[in-house]
This record gives C-alpha cells, sequence and structure tokens, in this order.
C-alpha cells in the first residue's frame, strides 16, 4: 500500500461496497461482482440522487460571472469531487479555494469548472469552455470515473495528455490532481492507474497533488454518507491541498 495516499484505500474509497452497486443504482441492472468493473459506474452515481439531478458547474464565488472582475482567473476543472457533489456550491472545494486565496492576499478569481460524473472524455470535450475563461492556472483533476468504469488506462491518459496540450498552448500553467480506486479492481489495474498521473506530470513538468483527497479519508466528518465524497468540513482540507500545490505558482 503506497503511503502517499495516506489511508488510501483502508477506508478507501468505502467505496468497495458502492462501485459494485453503482450500475444498479443508476440504471436498474443487476448487481455486479465485486471483483468486476463496471462500466456505467461513476463517482457521481454513488451520491444521493438529489445532488447528482444538477450537472452543471458550481460558482466558486459571487464573482464568477462579473465581467467587471479583473483578477487573473485559476479554473478548477473536474468531476463531481471538484464540483462539490452533495453540498451547496458555495461550501466545494474551490469555494474553499477561493476564501484561502483572499485571506493569503492573493488576487485571483476561481471558477469551478467541475461536471459530475464527467470522464476524461468529457473533459476533453470541455476544454473550450475552460479556455473561455482565459484562465492563469487551471487545477486539472479527472480520471475517477474511467477508473471506476474499469476503462482502459491509456485511454485516460492520452486523454488527460490531450486536454493538458491544449491548455498549455496558450500559455495556461496546469497542476494535476490525482485520485485512486478501490482494491477490488485489482492490483495490477491499480498500478497503472495510479501511475498514470506522475507519468503525466512528469512529461509535461507539472506540479502533481497525487492524492486529491489527502488527509480526507479517514477523517471523522470529512467524507460524506456515499463514502465518495467530501463533506463542506472535508472540502476545506481538500482546499489546502489545493493551495499548497498551486501556491509556487501564485504572484501577489
Amino acid at each position: 500500500m503506497n503511503r502517499r495516499y495516506g489511508l488510501r484505500l483502508d477506508s478507501v474509497l468505502i467505496l468497495a461496497g458502492l462501485v459494485a452497486l453503482a450500475g444498479c443504482n443508476a440504471a436498474g441492472s443487476t448487481t455486479k461482482l465485486a471483483s468486476e468493473p463496471d462500466a456505467t459506474a461513476t463517482l457521481a452515481g454513488s451520491a444521493q440522487p438529489a445532488a447528482a439531478a444538477d450537472p452543471s458547474p458550481a460558482a466558486a464565488s459571487g464573482s464568477n460571472s462579473d465581467a467587471t472582475d479583473s483578477r487573473p482567473v485559476i479554473v478548477c476543472f473536474g468531476d463531481s469531487l471538484t464540483a462539490g457533489l452533495g453540498i451547496e456550491s458555495t461550501a466545494s472545494y474551490p469555494a474553499d479555494l477561493q476564501h484561502l486565496l483572499d485571506a493569503a492576499g492573493y488576487h485571483y478569481r476561481v471558477v469551478n469548472e467541475g461536471v459530475s460524473g464527467d470522464t476524461t472524455k468529457d473533459g476533453l470535450e470541455r476544454v473550450d469552455r475552460v479556455l473561455a475563461h482565459k484562465p492563469q492556472i487551471v487545477v486539472l483533476e479527472f480520471g475517477g470515473n474511467d477508473g471506476l468504469r474499469g476503462l482502459p488506462v491509456s485511454v485516460a491518459q492520452q486523454n488527460i495528455a490531450t486536454m493538458i496540450e491544449r491548455l498549455q498552448r496558450t500559455g495556461i500553467k496546469v497542476a494535476l490532481a490525482g485520485i485512486s480506486l478501490p482494491p477490488q479492481y485489482g492490483n495490477d489495474y491499480i498500478a497503472r492507474f495510479d501511475a498514470m498521473y506522475p507519468t503525466v506530470a512528469k512529461q509535461f513538468h507539472l506540479p502533481l497533488l497525487p492524492f486529491l483527497l489527502q488527509n480526507v479519508y479517514g477523517v471523522e466528518g470529512d467524507i460524506q454518507a456515499d463514502g465518495v465524497h467530501p463533506t463542506a468540513q472535508g472540502a476545506k482540507q481538500v482546499a489546502a491541498n489545493v493551495l499548497r500545490l498551486i501556491q509556487p505558482m501564485l504572484k501577489k
């Protein structure tokens, strides 16, 4: 067990049972064996239905749509872990990141471009929307939904690489945040999946947070009842993780 993930998967993803049920919850299909990756499973699939109903990105702060705000933009770009599924948009990690930046005297505007259920392929299709914000920095967090569906790691890695290439082509600084998988996906698949993030980070010379939920899993009150997504309390720690990741990129 790689200790860099903290409690990576004693608790990780208490998801061990939830993943096997994700396809059934989503579509009423027959439950798969715990050892069989579910091609329909997503991080969002194990969240509460009411929270999953809105797939649109949550605003990180009230100023996100303010055309008069001239602060440089940081876009948090990812899936439900970025979107803040199951909690108020004002309690998502990008919203907390905005508060931390403000308190530290950094003048940036954070935009939440997280969409629940997105795979790396979906993210690739949304790059133009991110570019439209003209960000200085993008925090890229994808791959969890690819992994839960048991999709080829090589495809997820190529999609992430293509997103990075498109972002860097315009001069945007990119920081990469990773995630991991529950044990039933097998040591070989998990090892290849986990290795994807440092491989891509090295290829594109990116700062890397190997496990977005570091110091969140295993902490009482930090994970929702779905066993996957941070609570409002947990999101604050995620924001602190991300601030440490991007701090060398920031200017006052």
